[in-house]
């Protein structure tokens, strides 16, 4: 009996063994593959310092557009011109770039503010030189419209000096940057000069025209500008002679005269 009593009792722990060891490893296994909680994935930080020596390497190779117009050259005269102050002065506005409340704008130490609902405009500078051929010189008046952006189109005004006072003989806008941008404007025998980036661009009554077939080019850096000649025929400035396209990289190249016509001829 004894026996008997001692096997049931080894029998019964052998079975609370078994028992104990099959409920016990589900929960170990569970706990190991549990996944970690509160784990975030590892964050990506750019590197600011490779992402500004980018920024400044293309900054740096950036030409200066401006840098003909602001050469410091044909910016004196004996004309009353040359003491007028057009830095606090009022112009028309070009056509397009009107606010709705008025066709006239004036600029106060060189600046119209820019808003919601106004465009900024900034004075870059005056050249002189007798444009109209009466022996006097005239003012030539530039100024940039400021978008909020990078753009710079402006707008160029030629002032005569009558009744002691500047008296208005021709405005334009250029377009922006390698998209007709203005590159250079100067005075020469009697006539004005300019430069317009851009193959075959020119200033036709107030505006530059538009773009020409195949003319796309980065707009930071034109590969092309185009020189063109204008005369005072008493009322107004007409385009004499022809236009010539030259390649900014190459002075010495010869330029294409009268780009567009030689494309549209092409394409027909």
């Amino acid at each position: 009996m004894k026996n008997l009593t001692n096997r049931t009792a080894f029998f019964l722990l052998f079975i609370s063994i078994c028992i104990f060891s099959a409920c016990g490893k589900p929960a170990e296994n569970a706990a190991i593959n549990k996944p970690p909680q509160n784990v975030q994935p590892a964050q990506t930080t750019p590197n600011s310092n490779s992402e500004n020596r980018n920024n400044n390497d293309y900054a740096s190779k950036v030409p200066n557009l401006q840098a003909e117009i602001l050469a410091q050259r044909n910016t004196k005269t004996d004309s009353p011109l040359g003491t007028f102050d057009f830095k606090n002065f009022t112009y028309p506005f070009p056509r397009g770039w009107q606010d709705t409340d008025s066709k006239e704008f004036t600029l106060e130490n060189g600046k119209r503010q820019v808003s919601k609902e106004r465009i900024g405009i900034s004075f870059v500078t005056t050249l002189f030189g007798d444009a109209n051929g009466d022996g006097a010189d005239e003012a030539i008046v530039i100024l940039k419209f400021d978008t909020g952006g990078s753009a710079v189109p402006q707008t160029v005004y030629i002032y005569s000096w009558r009744e002691n006072e500047p008296n208005l003989i021709w405005s334009f806008r250029t377009g922006d940057r390698a998209d007709g941008g203005l590159k250079n404007i100067w005075t020469e025998n009697n006539s004005v000069v300019i430069e317009l980036f851009g193959q075959d661009r020119y200033i036709l009554g107030d505006s530059e025209t538009l773009k020409i077939t195949g003319d796309e080019e980065q707009i930071s850096f034109p590969a092309y500008y185009t020189k063109t000649v204008y005369k005072w025929n008493g009322s107004s400035f007409k385009m004499e002679g022809k236009r010539l396209t030259y390649k900014t990289a190459d002075k010495n190249a010869p330029p294409v005269e009268n780009m567009g016509d030689i494309i549209e001829s092409q394409n027909k």
